[in-house]
């Protein structure tokens, strides 16, 4: 199965100001987070068959986790060694720096059944969280990449007149920190949606990024981002941590 995207080009993310770049996995560990940059990308290319990956993969789950010990007994062509060879390279160097990697073969996650006005699967807009100084590492190997959208394009979805009026009925009381408490408690303060016009920009095949996330010391306003719709037949090879 190959690869269905092909990688994005340096100048797929030239009129962005919300994204920065960085030539090697150092630098972009090391570059912080400024200005109007919210988002860092190594761009590159990875040898190697990541399709020949998902293929053995059995079906049966729609979400399973790959670590080394796995990816090596996989029966591989020398392409799909490589393209082992590079996912878990990229697994080391990010438990060598204190991250805590996760590489999933994905063909479908699971959806909010929340019959509420914000759905907050990995579908919506969102940013991510933590109490703490923390950030976001993803990357694609196989299938549809991740979506970003500049935060000038989106609107927080709690701040739409009618949906925080629909919260306040689901809630069952007064616009006040007890509510904001709730919206918080239930992740619909981080999740947006796209104004109209908006462009939103594909994180591309094999390139590895580091997000900013919503926590207390954050210099920059966090990387709104989501999965993209999941096709049957097209699974994903996503990183992230």
């Amino acid at each position: 199965m190959p690869n269905t995207n092909p990688p994005s080009s340096p100048s797929a993310y030239a009129a962005n100001d919300r994204v920065g770049f960085a030539r090697s996995f150092a630098e972009l560990a090391s570059t912080p987070f400024s200005g109007r940059i919210n988002a860092l990308c190594w761009q590159r290319q990875l040898p190697g068959d990541f399709g020949e990956i998902v293929a053995h993969i059995a079906e049966d789950d729609a979400m399973v986790t790959l670590d080394e010990a796995r990816l090596r007994a996989l029966p591989v062509t020398p392409a799909g060694k490589l393209a082992i060879d590079a996912m878990i390279a990229d697994l080391q160097v990010l438990r060598e720096h204190q991250r805590d990697p996760v590489l999933n073969c994905i063909r479908g996650y699971p959806r909010d059944e929340n019959d509420g006005p914000i759905s907050t699967d990995v579908f919506s807009w969102h940013a991510d969280s933590a109490p703490v100084a923390a950030d976001t590492w993803l990357c694609t190997y196989c299938g549809a990449p991740s979506e970003g959208l500049r935060n000038e394009d989106a609107e927080r979805r709690i701040d739409d007149p009618d949906t925080r009026s629909a919260l306040l009925k689901s809630f069952g009381g007064e616009d006040g920190n007890a509510f904001r408490d709730w919206l918080r408690d239930n992740c619909y303060d981080l999740h947006y949606a796209a104004k109209p016009g908006a462009q939103p920009y594909g994180f591309g095949l094999f390139n590895l990024w580091r997000i900013a996330i919503e926590h207390p010391d954050s210099p920059v306003p966090p990387c709104i981002h989501r999965a993209p719709a999941t096709v049957p037949g097209e699974p994903r090879l996503l990183l992230i941590c």
